[in-house]
């Protein structure tokens, strides 16, 4: 039996976003990254030809980076980080004294404990994951590599089964 890859480039999944890592007891500063991602899915060919559609791969890989794209990107399951919405803000307080408000609309409030390359890239799987089980496919497993700098990335793969 084949096993197959379908894969969708760096080119068509950028986005923009702002962030900071902070762990106890170290905090570096906000800053950005125009981030590349690749979702690269394998598995048999189905009966219908395929192991998923890339066009619907290709739709919910881009509205899921879109959903980043020009945000602040903030880990709602920090350790260190103590993250309230209030009046259409959301406050940040850190650990060393620094805080920062900024309008909800601006900021992308994610499942995650640091907002690192591989926890972004572990949330994206979970989302495509999530999307695609509706969608005819036979896709076992999935892949999301995020790229922060050139030549810089972080890759989670999972078994497309898995519920992360």
């Amino acid at each position: 039996m084949s096993f197959f890859s379908v894969a969708i480039g760096k080119d068509q999944l950028r986005f923009t976003a702002a962030h900071f890592i902070a762990f106890p007891g170290f905090r570096e500063p906000l800053h950005g990254h125009t981030y590349q991602a690749q979702v690269t899915v394998s598995g048999p060919v189905g009966p219908d030809g395929y192991v998923v559609d890339f066009l619907v791969l290709k739709k919910i890989a881009e509205e899921e980076c879109a959903r980043l794209h020009f945000r602040t990107l903030l880990p709602d399951r920090s350790d260190c980080l103590d993250i309230a919405e209030r009046d259409g803000q959301v406050e940040v307080s850190c650990e060393d004294g620094s805080r920062f408000v900024l309008p909800r609309q601006d900021v992308c409030l994610l499942p995650i404990v640091h907002s690192s390359s591989e926890e972004l890239a572990q949330h994206l799987v979970a989302r495509l994951r999530q999307r695609l089980r509706s969608e005819r496919n036979s896709i076992e497993t999935i892949e999301v590599s995020i790229e922060d700098i050139p030549g810089q990335l972080a890759v989670c793969r999972e078994a497309f089964g898995e519920t992360g």
